[in-house]
């Protein structure tokens, strides 16, 4: 997502995306669980995306734990990264970390992981948030899955008659000019889904574990899509914006935009194509230099519970980790659990290849795999 964080998107700054640190492949911090929670250390500091902690959820939790908290907004994934490993590291306790960001600090040594036997509500949580591969290494939790959402195919329904069924869509002459997708360097990965479905001889398995060669054949076919795109969206509002005014009439999208558009009257509607679809998690992890133990662990376990859950998903339009916010979210708003798919078959769920960051180092152990920079290098090479 992110909706009105608005994400700010995901490229916040094309600064802050050239400027951000590479990091090198190292030893993930090891475990230094507590033996309990304990006392409040009276504060505890964060870095988040805008929206992820709003007086209506966080003056609650300051009173019942005394934890006063204090926020920092960061504005993309690079920016949270460099946010993360300012000031030595241990100037912030917490990160609200999406998985394009996720590896980069496991493995740049800046989280630590969690003991879940501390985290009241994870054995609720979805199946696949429990131990996914964006925050689960060596069989330790780097991360505790928050809100999510798949990047879907939208479209304008009166300009559209036919629903579109796959991602060739927007790779099609038919709409030149009326398409738009995300301006991130993980859209990559949007294309080399569609390539491994349309192009099984490329090899791809997995959409964030791409060979030069393979990486290559995504930059084409983006470079390929670029004129026929009218603008590449950074916030949710740019998005909305293009499909109001009509300069868009279909696109790459997070359900977020569709609702949004519905609620403004207009016939939008969206699916996960026939090649299935990307999407993003996001991870609360914890800095290996937290001075704030204590207060991480009881916000974290406030977080997680189905009030908050539910809470924190109608603000953004996304959906909890923890089903049991299912009921919450429909008594804040009718239907809503439906609408973001948190009662959904598990069939759903397995269309969806959550973000990862890519890494040199391939699941298989060989080293020919494309790193983030890579990617950023690519993006750039992309929009030109």
């Amino acid at each position: 997502m992110k909706t009105n964080r608005m994400r700010k998107a995901m490229v916040a700054a094309m600064a802050v995306a050239l400027t951000s640190p590479q990091f090198a492949m190292a030893a993930p911090a090891k475990p230094n669980y507590p033996a309990k929670i304990g006392k409040s250390e009276g504060q505890l500091n964060i870095v988040a995306w805008e929206g992820y902690a709003q007086d209506d959820w966080i003056k609650p939790f300051e009173k019942e734990t005394g934890c006063h908290v204090n926020r920092k907004y960061a504005g993309s994934s690079d920016e949270m990264v460099a946010l993360m490993r300012s000031g030595g590291g241990g100037q912030y306790d917490l990160v609200s970390a999406s998985g394009d960001a996720t590896l980069r600090l496991i493995y740049g040594g800046d989280v630590q992981p969690l003991d879940m036997k501390l985290l009241t509500h994870w054995n609720d949580f979805l199946p696949n948030m429990k131990s996914p591969p964006y925050n689960t290494v060596g069989g330790l939790h780097y991360g505790m899955s928050y809100e999510w959402g798949p990047n879907v195919l939208m479209w304008n329904a009166d300009k559209i008659k036919e629903a579109p069924k796959s991602w060739a869509a927007i790779y099609s002459d038919e709409y030149k000019g009326k398409i738009t997708v995300p301006d991130n360097p993980i859209q990559i990965a949007d294309a080399a889904l569609y390539l491994m479905k349309t192009q099984p001889a490329l090899g791809i398995k997995n959409p964030y574990e791409l060979t030069k060669t393979q990486l290559e054949a995504a930059v084409v076919l983006l470079k390929k899509q670029r004129p026929l795109i009218k603008k590449y969206w950074a916030l949710a509002s740019d998005e909305i914006e293009l499909f109001k005014n009509g300069d868009a009439i279909i696109g790459a999208a997070w359900p977020y935009q569709t609702n949004a558009l519905k609620a403004a009257g207009m016939n939008v509607k969206d699916t996960v194509p026939v090649e299935g679809a990307t999407g993003w998690a996001d991870s609360w992890m914890l800095s290996t230099k937290s001075k704030h133990v204590n207060c991480a662990y009881k916000f974290l376990n406030y977080v997680s519970s189905p009030k908050v859950q539910a809470e924190q998903a109608i603000y953004f339009g996304e959906t909890p980790a923890n089903p049991k916010a299912c009921s919450a979210m429909d008594k804040i708003e009718a239907g809503s659990c439906e609408k973001y798919h948190l009662n959904a078959p598990a069939s759903y769920y397995k269309q969806i290849h959550f973000w990862q960051t890519p890494l040199p180092t391939c699941t298989n152990g060989k080293r020919d795999c494309t790193s983030y920079g890579d990617w950023q290098k690519a993006w750039q090479r992309v929009k030109g």
